[in-house]
């Protein structure tokens, strides 16, 4: 099913431009949504209301052809590019051959993301072809809204993701404990060993990662801390996992807090208390509430038993000091927000709720489930069980 991008249009209209211009390798998801194609090497996509056309090197000429939902792929050597190159430098050369491509569709105007070459749209400018940054990020804003097949993807990931979980936590649970700190196979248990299962688990199932976060007591009191060294009986671990497919470029996501021993009552306390908002945070997901809505739900829980929240105290720095929640799609991190400034949900956004409580004298705990919403609420793509003591 390919997306709506009506929208899109609308903007053209908007905005007298004769179409969207993507100078950009696919790992920019406006270029891979937009093309539907997955090059390493930057290539150009033109998106007009009447077609979508594609400017690759001969290299990738074939693939695009088959792969892409480009009406038309067109090559660097049908402009002569390389003895353009030759006699006037690749940037000259660049220049020259996009005007030209854009003048054989008739486009004198073209919208691109705000991040687009500064260079190469200089490049069309000296050739008297109007280029317009699109500040609205139009096309992010289609991607927030996914199809039944990109659910799907979203899904895949997921399982793939929840099979690396079980990794994780089997290894964090068959371990022994020597002097405060785990032990398996003989050898201190550390971030870095359950970060490899992690990763040869979702190769296994198709699906790969940059970075991911096991974070052990202190460590796990800052959010993002990716976590280093032996993991300890008795402290809370946090692992989460955000892996990208690596046949369909989607994202899934999902944190669970482990610990191996005997926890203390305030981290008792603090993980029964991250489930309610959890649970709590789903009970509000439908259909016109805001992501900003769900997010003071969120707040409200921590807050009710006196917990400090961004909400209540900007400066913060423990309790609950991150939003509730993000889209994932071809990012990790993409629309809508369930934060302060989210936005209203609506029907096909894949979103997280991932609540959380961080204080270095106890570290940190943080569960998040991945769901999409639905026009009765919401479907949770999780399934994995959440349990604090393994």
């Amino acid at each position: 099913m390919d997306p709506d991008l009506s929208s899109l249009d609308a903007l053209l209209g908007e905005e007298d431009a004769d179409g969207y211009l993507v100078d950009d390798t696919s790992h920019n998801s406006t270029q891979q949504y937009l093309s539907g194609f997955e090059a390493h090497d930057p290539f150009v996509t033109l998106y007009t209301p009447e077609e979508t056309v594609l400017l690759v090197s001969t290299l990738e000429f074939g693939r695009a052809k088959k792969q892409s939902r480009a009406d038309e792929v067109r090559r660097l050597a049908e402009y002569d590019y390389r003895d353009v190159v030759a006699e006037h430098g690749p940037a000259e050369a660049k220049a020259r051959v996009h005007a030209a491509f854009l003048d054989d569709y008739g486009v004198s105007s073209v919208l691109t993301p705000e991040r687009f070459p500064l260079g190469p749209a200089d490049g069309l400018r000296d050739r008297e072809v109007s280029v317009t940054p699109d500040h609205s990020d139009r096309v992010t804003e289609i991607r927030a809204t996914k199809t039944d097949e990109e659910v799907e993807h979203v899904r895949a990931a997921q399982e793939a993701n929840e099979a690396s979980m079980r990794a994780a936590e089997d290894l964090i649970a068959d371990a022994g404990v020597e002097d405060g700190r785990l032990v398996h196979d003989g050898e201190p248990l550390t971030s870095e060993r359950v970060k490899e299962e992690i990763e040869v688990t979702l190769l296994r199932h198709g699906c790969g990662l940059d970075d991911t976060i096991v974070a052990c007591g202190a460590d796990a009191a800052d959010p993002h801390d990716q976590g280093s060294g032996p993991l300890r009986a008795d402290e809370p671990i946090i692992v989460d996992i955000f892996p990208r497919s690596k046949t369909t470029g989607y994202h899934a996501d999902m944190t669970r807090t482990f610990l191996k021993g005997d926890p203390s009552e305030t981290l008792l306390e603090w993980y029964d208390l991250t489930h309610e908002a959890l649970e709590a945070a789903f009970d509000a997901v439908e259909p016109g509430v805001t992501g900003a809505d769900v997010h003071d739900v969120v707040c409200d829980v921590y807050e009710g038993v006196g917990h400090d929240t961004l909400r209540s105290n900007s400066m913060a720095e423990t309790g609950f000091i991150h939003s509730t929640g993000h889209g994932v799609g071809l990012d990790v991190h993409e629309l809508p927000s369930l934060s302060p400034s989210g936005e209203e949900l609506k029907p096909g956004h894949v979103i997280t709720v991932e609540p959380g409580l961080y204080d270095p004298s106890v570290g940190g705990v943080r569960i998040e489930d991945i769901a999409v919403v639905t026009e009765g609420g919401y479907e949770n793509l999780t399934s994995y069980p959440v349990e604090l003591v393994v």
